[in-house]
């Protein structure tokens, strides 16, 4: 079988993570077997619909490095690859459907629906839906419609009798009782444009997609489509559905767990490796224990088979470590053009860069880059180079365990260590020793020692370590920083 799969998305918002891990399982699915990837735009809910969405579309994938075989864009033999340019293709086939018997015209007015939906939750009635109206029309009462003005949608007989069933990969058999499937759904509206159910069942026969591996909320349509694909005479594909994407509390994937838009993740500083990486992990591994992967290395390992049935838990803080490891395996030179649109939006690096501050940005990232979760981490780590705002709340330097007495001796004994230290060229680790040396003369923990010093250096309770710092401000620079700090603690104290 020459495999084909395609990942459809709605340009009705921004991708989110939910959305790209099928992109994801269906391109490394499609690689892995030698197949083909498309990519196809279902533009029909054009209320949602907006230009923006489709964009970022393109965008994350083209981030991701994610290419698509076939699609908008790169053309195939297929097309068009977006919905709302095969209107007339939807069209001509429903009609089939009605020639068949397999379908039919109804006039149904919205007003007459809503009291019929009325009558029956009024009636508590076993059967809910659509009453089956316009199921056995004749000719000349379609005619008076019809002359009526009235333009009919065109909805699907749904048997009422016996069983549908389709077959998961992951889930096994599934069968719903045709009573139960949703009763004679529309299939193409009276303006022309066809709802998900017609225009995702055309398309995926017309494309010869082979797979269909989309997210489990679509078994309950699984059945009907079952029936669609009978009614037209054509072979189903073989189904996937994939576990949902949950946060770490059990509930889906939403904005209440954090960012869920790719776009987001982004523009915070994830690298595109990490997020490809970590994000086909989410319900899916190779042998449960290995982490790190390559693109390259997925598009040949990936398979069907190793999706877990069980919801994938997204967890930001796992996400955020994974990042911080692809942080430290990039070279500098690349690091450094990662993190310069940060530094420059700070206000820290000219919008032209000089050669002077390329040289700057490239050097910092040495120190910078074994303490960056993110890469927009790189502008609190290095503000305290750029911008001098002084701590004057004595609590920030209060290490926990600490009192503000403890910390101002802390401060001076330590600073006056390290000051001499630097002075005489001791080495770093001599003078770190001295400075855990006086923690116990104080009857501290040795952060009580370092956090005062730390602060007083960068500013900031988040920093690079000490001794970077050091170099990168100069001693000079270093020493009427300390002092001041003194000041402020004594002034406290």
């Amino acid at each position: 079988m020459d495999v084909r799969v395609r990942y459809a998305p709605s340009p009705t918002g921004l991708q989110h993570i939910g959305g790209v891990r099928t992109a994801l399982f269906n391109y490394f699915f499609a690689k892995s077997q030698g197949g083909k990837f498309i990519l196809r735009v279902e533009d029909t809910d054009r209320e949602r619909y907006t230009e923006e969405s489709l964009q970022d579309l393109y965008d994350t994938l083209d981030w991701l490095n994610v290419k698509w075989d076939e699609g908008p864009v790169v053309g195939g033999d297929y097309g068009p690859y977006i919905q709302s340019e095969r209107f007339e293709l939807y069209k001509k086939y429903a009609e089939k459907l009605v020639e068949d018997g397999k379908a039919y015209y109804c006039y149904c007015s919205s007003e007459r629906l809503e009291k019929v939906r009325q009558e029956q939750i009024a009636a508590k009635s076993d059967y809910q839906g659509y009453d089956r109206h316009c199921a056995n029309l004749t000719e000349e009462e379609r005619a008076e419609y019809e002359k009526a003005g009235i333009k009919p949608v065109i909805r699907l007989r749904v048997p009422r009798e016996g069983k549908t069933t389709f077959h998961d990969v992951l889930m096994g058999d599934i069968t719903r009782k045709n009573k139960d499937i949703s009763p004679d759904p529309i299939l193409l509206k009276s303006d022309g444009f066809p709802t998900y159910h017609l225009a995702n069942v055309i398309d995926d026969h017309m494309m010869g997609i082979t797979h269909v591996m989309r997210a489990q909320e679509w078994i309950p349509t699984g059945p009907l489509h079952i029936i669609l694909y009978e009614a037209f005479g054509w072979e189903p594909p073989i189904y996937c559905h994939l576990p949902m994407v949950m946060g770490k509390d059990g509930q889906k994937l939403s904005k209440r767990h954090g960012s869920t838009s790719v776009r987001d993740f982004r523009a915070k500083g994830y690298l595109p490796e990490a997020i490809l990486n970590y994000v086909t992990l989410v319900g899916w591994s190779l042998d449960g224990s290995t982490e790190f992967f390559t693109k390259e290395e997925l598009e040949k390992c990936f398979k069907m088979e190793n999706i877990h049935k069980a919801p994938g838990v997204f967890d930001y803080k796992k996400l955020e470590w994974f990042n911080g490891q692809y942080i430290r395996a990039t070279e500098n030179d690349r690091l450094a053009e990662l993190c310069m649109p940060y530094l420059q939006e700070a206000g820290f690096i000219s919008a032209d860069p000089t050669e002077e501050e390329k040289a700057l940005v490239l050097n910092l990232m040495g120190p910078v880059k074994e303490r960056m979760k993110v890469l927009s981490d790189c502008v609190p780590l290095t503000a305290f180079l750029f911008k001098d705002e002084p701590v004057t709340d004595p609590a920030v330097y209060i290490a926990k365990g600490s009192d503000i007495a403890k910390t101002a001796a802390a401060l001076e004994k330590g600073t006056a260590i390290l000051l001499e230290g630097l002075k005489n060229g001791e080495e770093e680790s001599v003078i770190e020793e001295k400075l855990a040396e006086l923690s116990k003369e104080l009857e501290i923990k040795v952060n009580g020692v370092f956090q005062p010093i730390r602060v007083a250096i960068t500013n900031s309770t988040v920093s690079l370590p000490l001794f970077d710092s050091i170099r990168l401000l100069g001693n000079e620079t270093t020493a009427a920083r300390l002092e001041r700090a003194i000041k402020v603690l004594k002034e406290n104290n």
